[in-house]
């Protein structure tokens, strides 16, 4: 893939997952924000362009681990991985996390008052989170495996929400929400680091918090990137058939 300065984010990490590591280095969003050009987002991080070309194109043509290309998956398929694997994850692991981060607050809390806002952004976003993925396990994801199982059968389908757009754009403004959530959070621990007198619980916790944040980047990206894209698109065969 031809990498350029007007290269989008987005498009690119849907191409190689292994450009979301570059981007998160630089501290640019590849997932709640990746319809910007390349150039777009280094002017306002006021980074260098060309290097991050560089680095981009460096890790593109890396041997090396094998990647999965999930935009040539059916849309169908991928609602069902994005269901079971990440939404999973987050009901999962967020009743992990919350029993340690309330801890940790408790004991630390006092000489790093920073804890107790990052224990309300994250209940916060679990909250909202679940409700989300509710929305999207009820409305969003069986619309997409119909129009799916339409296209193959040549049959019509309507929309009970009128169009796809409608409860995508929904969708994609609650990912800002927790997009922006999580930059908080990351700029409160300093992206989480654990400071000296932080205990093997608070070490945990924040690997946790880390991991948890991984998973949330990529789950927002097949969804911002891949399957929302592709499910307007679907949509528009029928409207021109």
């Amino acid at each position: 893939m031809n990498i350029s300065k007007d290269s989008i984010i987005g498009d690119l990490v849907a191409h190689d997952y292994r450009a979301a590591a570059v981007f998160k280095k630089n501290k640019i969003d590849f997932c709640c924000n990746g319809n910007r050009s390349i150039e777009d987002a280094c002017d306002k991080k006021g980074l260098n362009a060309d290097q991050l070309v560089k680095d981009l194109q460096e890790v593109s043509v890396a041997k090396g681990d094998s990647q999965i290309d999930y935009t040539s998956w059916p849309l169908d398929l991928l609602a069902d991985y994005v269901e079971k694997k990440h939404h999973r994850y987050v009901r999962e692991k967020a009743q992990e996390i919350m029993p340690f981060l309330t801890k940790i607050v408790r004991v630390h809390g006092d000489r790093h008052p920073e804890l107790h806002e990052v224990l309300d952004l994250f209940t916060g976003s679990v909250e909202d989170l679940l409700e989300h993925m509710d929305k999207e396990e009820g409305i969003l994801f069986p619309h997409i495996r119909n129009m799916v199982d339409a296209k193959s059968k040549g049959s019509s389908i309507s929309a009970p929400f009128g169009t796809v757009q409608n409860p995508i754009k929904v969708m994609m403004a609650e990912h800002d929400n927790e997009g922006e959530r999580f930059r908080k959070i990351a700029d409160l621990t300093d992206n989480y680091t654990v400071p000296a007198d932080g205990c093997t619980t608070y070490r945990v916790t924040f690997s946790m918090l880390s991991e948890y944040e991984d998973d949330l980047h990529l789950h927002i990206h097949l969804e911002n990137n891949i399957l929302f894209p592709k499910s307007i698109e679907l949509e528009e065969q029928f409207v021109n058939a």
